[in-house]
């Protein structure tokens, strides 16, 4: 049993719905920021974040495209295909484009403080997992608010590793916490060079770390609802993740 509700997190520049779940009874629990995919806050990933509730952890998944409207800010169909991609991205991308570190960091201070402020949820720093786009988000909350974040994971995540002057792994020596990636082998968002260059960032800062490749995955194998979903990568990634954070958190 799992109790899930709406909720809105004032942030700097605005107010951001959110799904907010966790276990039943009173707490507090440790706490876990999951943040989403391109494709939005939406009901496959309320799906995974009752998951990680029902394994004892307070779980927000805030809609990073609030700006923008309240979710669906794309409407989507049940189940994304192929054929489907290419009209949807032509709506997505924009609102990609739109949105800076400085203002994901922004709102990423306020999805922290709403968690910490929480009564439901244990003192202590929290876990974050992040999947495509959230992965990056994952990777750049741990490098901006250290003392806040224990452990983060990242999944099938794109462009963790570029050449550019804000490339979320160029942070990877303010990082404290144990983190996890598990990159897909068939995706052109993360090649092998980005890959390698993430884990010698990691390795040369001192960061506890595993990445791994998935063989046979694609770009957003965790994601039921479309087409890239592989069963045993996500069941995988299941594994990996609260492993992660069972070793993480305060109970």
């Amino acid at each position: 049993m799992v109790n899930m509700t709406s909720v809105d997190i004032t942030t700097r520049d605005g107010t951001a719905d959110a799904y907010l779940t966790g276990p039943a009874g009173s707490g507090p629990f440790p706490a876990v920021l999951l943040y989403m995919d391109a494709f939005g806050l939406r009901p496959h990933l309320r799906t995974m974040a009752d998951r990680l509730a029902s394994a004892g952890y307070v779980v927000l998944v805030p809609n990073v495209f609030y700006r923008a409207g309240r979710a669906p800010v794309v409407e989507l169909p049940d189940y994304i295909d192929p054929a489907a991609r290419p009209e949807l991205f032509e709506r997505i991308m924009p609102l990609l484009r739109s949105l800076t570190p400085e203002a994901l960091m922004r709102d990423a201070e306020a999805y922290l403080r709403f968690l910490a402020d929480s009564p439901l949820v244990a003192d202590g720093p929290v876990g974050i997992t992040g999947y495509c786009m959230g992965a990056g988000l994952a990777l750049r909350t741990a490098g901006t608010f250290p003392d806040r974040v224990a452990a983060a994971a990242g999944f099938h995540g794109a462009n963790l590793a570029t050449e550019a002057g804000d490339s979320p792994h160029l942070l990877a020596d303010r990082i404290t916490a144990e983190l996890y990636f598990a990159h897909a082998d068939q995706d052109a968002a993360m090649p092998p060079e980005q890959i390698e260059r993430l884990e010698k960032a990691l390795a040369e800062a001192g960061v506890k770390h595993r990445c791994e490749v998935y063989a046979g995955a694609r770009h957003g194998y965790t994601q039921a609802d479309t087409a890239a979903y592989d069963a045993e990568a996500a069941e995988r990634h299941w594994d990996a993740l609260l492993d992660l954070f069972s070793r993480t958190l305060t109970p």
